[in-house]
């Protein structure tokens, strides 16, 4: 939310008019907003306003439409006190109230999300472990993963992606690994791939850099510009992968994809350069999911990009390398502003896009900056609810007040999780 004026301006509820940018000195969930300080834009929310039993509301002229009613200039004076009580209740309040339990249901799934997440990076620790030494055990566990996954994706009506937080312990690589599995099924199900073919492609999508594996660390996973040699060798990763992959009997899709997943369809791939249909269809899913998830997530994070300018790159500058239908879903699925994108809301708030519906990913739940709310006690908005707000545009980080971003905590690494049941808390 925006600050006040410096010198606070005033007015009563009788004055109060359809335009007026205002400010609400109340607790957030003792009224029935969204938001402490917006805009008047209809009757009704004008109607409400003055059944708050607040004496005075404080209003922002820059960003108000009209003067206020019966005035003809604004009155500089001194804020007034806070209310020494809370409005009495007449009803207004219990939409805000259902809404206040469905944020905490919401937070709740969250938290079960994340932990999910965990569980899933486990596993794939595990494989990246004992492939070798008991590699029936770890491909059980891989296809009990991709099994969640795919029952998620295929049998559910809706499935939101969430973005999660930052993540300890040096474990880039199995996020990346499950980014590309979970954003691999949400394509496979609205590509209308049969489900054999999507139980194949999560677990190519899980194993596609199990060759990095054989490969040195400083190479692999490189923090300073590679070298030719070096950049010949970190290919190789692709052709070290099918090995492995022989070794424990991975099935033959499953191969294709791991040989596969860095060629693009305009021929600029490798190892073998190949192009457009010569890719095996699963893997060029694979191709577009990890492409767009190394410029989110870069070994150098210095070099990272937000999801909104990746996937604008990927659109505007590089669509020739994907299949052009999967490109074109991932866009839709993700939405113009995906997950992890900081943006501007149409009533100038600042949010952090914390979950999309690929259902309709325009209308995604967004966490808000408010400095009258805890950040512990942040709120969060399902824009679907909330039809006379929009999203403005996209933000860089680097972009936003120091106070801000330490609310909002834009994440560093952007790592996505599913949440199969997305419909509960909603109405």
């Amino acid at each position: 939310m925006q600050a006040s004026p410096p010198q606070d301006f005033v007015v009563t509820p009788d004055q109060l008019c359809l335009g007026l940018f205002v400010h609400i000195d109340l607790p957030w969930f003792s009224h029935p907003f969204s938001f402490n300080s917006f805009k008047i834009r209809n009757a009704e929310q004008l109607a409400t306003l003055r059944k708050l039993g607040v004496k005075h509301f404080r209003y922002d002229p820059d960003r108000s439409d009209v003067q206020p009613a019966g005035l003809s200039a604004a009155p500089q004076v001194e804020a007034p006190p806070p209310p020494p009580a809370e409005p009495v209740d007449d009803g207004t309040l219990a939409a805000k109230r259902e809404r206040i339990a469905r944020l905490a249901q919401r937070k709740r799934k969250v938290v079960e999300v994340e932990k999910a997440l965990v569980k899933a990076a486990g596993v794939m620790r595990n494989i990246s472990k004992n492939l070798f030494a008991r590699p029936k055990e770890c491909m059980e566990e891989v296809s009990e993963l991709v099994t969640q996954m795919v029952v998620a994706f295929l049998d559910q009506p809706e499935v939101a992606l969430h973005v999660i937080g930052e993540h300890s312990g040096g474990e880039e690589t199995y996020y990346h690994g499950l980014n590309c599995s979970i954003l691999s099924m949400m394509l496979a199900k609205e590509l209308g791939f049969p489900r054999a073919h999507c139980q194949l492609l999560g677990v190519g999508a899980l194993l596609h850099d199990i060759g990095l594996n054989d490969i040195p660390d400083r190479v692999a996973r490189p923090r300073h510009e590679l070298t030719a040699p070096e950049r010949h060798l970190r290919e190789l990763h692709c052709e070290y992968g099918v090995r492995t992959g022989k070794q424990i009997g991975l099935p033959e899709p499953v191969l294709r994809i791991i040989a596969q997943h860095h060629e693009l369809a305009d021929g600029s791939g490798f190892p073998n350069r190949l192009k457009g249909d010569q890719i095996d269809p699963l893997a060029r899913i694979v191709a577009l999911v990890n492409y767009y998830d190394n410029l989110c997530n870069p070994a150098d994070q210095a070099k990272a990009m937000t999801p909104h300018e990746a996937l604008s790159l990927m659109f505007a500058q590089r669509r020739a390398k994907f299949d052009p239908k999967a490109l074109q879903v991932m866009i839709r699925c993700l939405g113009v502003y995906p997950p992890g994108t900081v943006v501007k809301l149409s009533n100038d708030a600042i949010a952090l896009v914390a979950s999309v519906n690929p259902v309709k990913p325009l209308r995604p739940w967004v966490t808000v900056y408010d400095p009258g709310v805890p950040k512990d006690e942040a709120i969060m908005l399902d824009l679907e609810e909330e039809p006379d707000i929009n999203i403005a545009k996209a933000l860089r980080p680097i972009q936003l007040p120091p106070e801000v971003y330490d609310y909002l905590s834009p994440r560093k690494r952007v790592t996505y999780y599913f949440d199969a049941d997305s419909k509960k808390g909603r109405t």
